[in-house]
């Protein structure tokens, strides 16, 4: 039974080579047919103009998808309505409530009013200011004015919370100039019809909190808890670390974040903007194989160990400013009235020699 299946399948096998033997014979005399190209088409989403109603519908969605976000505990979540500096402080939120093994703070919203400006089509970022009530769940007394900012850097990217800074206990938010329509004027970094520069105030508040009280800087911005307070903090700390043979650095910069203003009815402005506050803490003596203490505001941030004789700390503030219009008198000066932030990164480097 063997001998004539392995025939019919030497025969099966000669006429499948005689075929296309056959089918190579009769292509050879055509000329190849050119093949049909597929052409894959990306469609670029279109621009959307910011309104009031868009405004809305986007701080809506924000504040939702973040309570879910927090309730469970889902940081990435969170992570993806946040860009620039409150992605950093949303990050360090999570992980200190997971190293004090509490939940992550939820908020609740009242009605926000919406500084929405005027902006071209097709130009991007878009962005907007939500200035809405805002308290921590579970406590009532813990209500505070929050000014949210939302940026949206092209069609096809989510709007996403960038800046967050709560109005100060004693600040008023000054009269917002609006058109027929309630459209705020947003205003250009660079420009030169107030007392300070909008990109300049991040950099003005800087120095006066590392020159202190008799800075040249002082002569446009107010004093205060975020300006020679910031001085006068950073001068007892380093008295404290001296006293127990530690060196503590602390410099106040600017970041590479965004900056927003709009203006104001007095034809001043409303800067938004953050700066960062970095600090090196370290021994005196490096050689004599002692570590500095870790500091409780940035245990959450590190693993418990010191492996070199320094740690690094960086801390983001998010600032809302007066900038007042330029005077002949030069009376007036910028000032501070809502802040928020903390400390957002710390490290141990290893040993230089290791």
């Amino acid at each position: 039974m063997g001998r004539p299946f392995r025939s019919r399948s030497r025969a099966f096998r000669s006429l499948a080579v005689a075929a296309a033997a056959l089918a190579a014979v009769g292509c050879a005399g055509r000329e190849p047919k050119a093949r049909p190209t597929v052409l894959v088409t990306a469609t670029t989403p279109e621009p959307e103009l910011l309104t009031h109603e868009v405004a809305e519908r986007e701080f809506r969605a924000f504040i939702t998808n973040d309570d879910v976000a927090r309730a469970a505990g889902d940081e990435r979540l969170a992570l993806t309505w946040t860009s620039d500096g409150q992605s950093q402080l949303t990050a360090a939120e999570f992980r200190k409530a997971a190293y004090d093994g509490d939940p992550v703070a939820r908020y609740q919203y009242g009605e926000p009013r919406l500084l929405v400006p005027k902006l071209k089509l097709d130009i991007y970022p878009h962005w907007f200011v939500a200035v809405v009530p805002r308290s921590v769940q579970g406590k009532p007394k813990s209500t505070r004015t929050a000014l949210m900012t939302f940026i949206r850097r092209g069609p096809g990217d989510r709007w996403r919370l960038c800046m967050t800074a709560e109005l100060l206990p004693d600040a008023e938010l000054p009269k917002i100039t609006v058109d027929d329509d309630g459209y705020a004027t947003a205003l250009n970094v660079a420009d030169t019809s107030m007392l300070i520069r909008p990109r300049e105030v991040p950099g003005i508040q800087a120095t006066i909190a590392s020159e202190g009280p008799r800075s040249v800087a002082r002569k446009v911005m107010k004093a205060g808890k975020y300006t020679t307070g910031y001085y006068s903090e950073v001068r007892k700390a380093k008295r404290k670390a001296e006293d127990k043979d530690l060196s503590l650095q602390k410099v106040t910069v600017a970041t590479p974040f965004p900056i927003f203003a709009l203006r104001t009815q007095d034809d001043g402005g409303l800067i938004l903007y953050s700066l960062a506050r970095n600090s090196l803490l370290t021994v005196k003596d490096k050689k004599s194989g002692a570590k500095p203490p870790i500091p409780p505001e940035a245990a959450h941030l590190l693993d418990g160990t010191v492996e070199g004789t320094d740690i690094t700390m960086a801390e983001l503030y998010q600032f809302a400013a007066i900038d007042p219009p330029r005077s002949k008198k030069g009376k007036a000066k910028a000032d501070i009235i809502a802040q928020a932030g903390s400390i957002s990164k710390a490290s141990t480097p290893p040993p230089r020699n290791s």
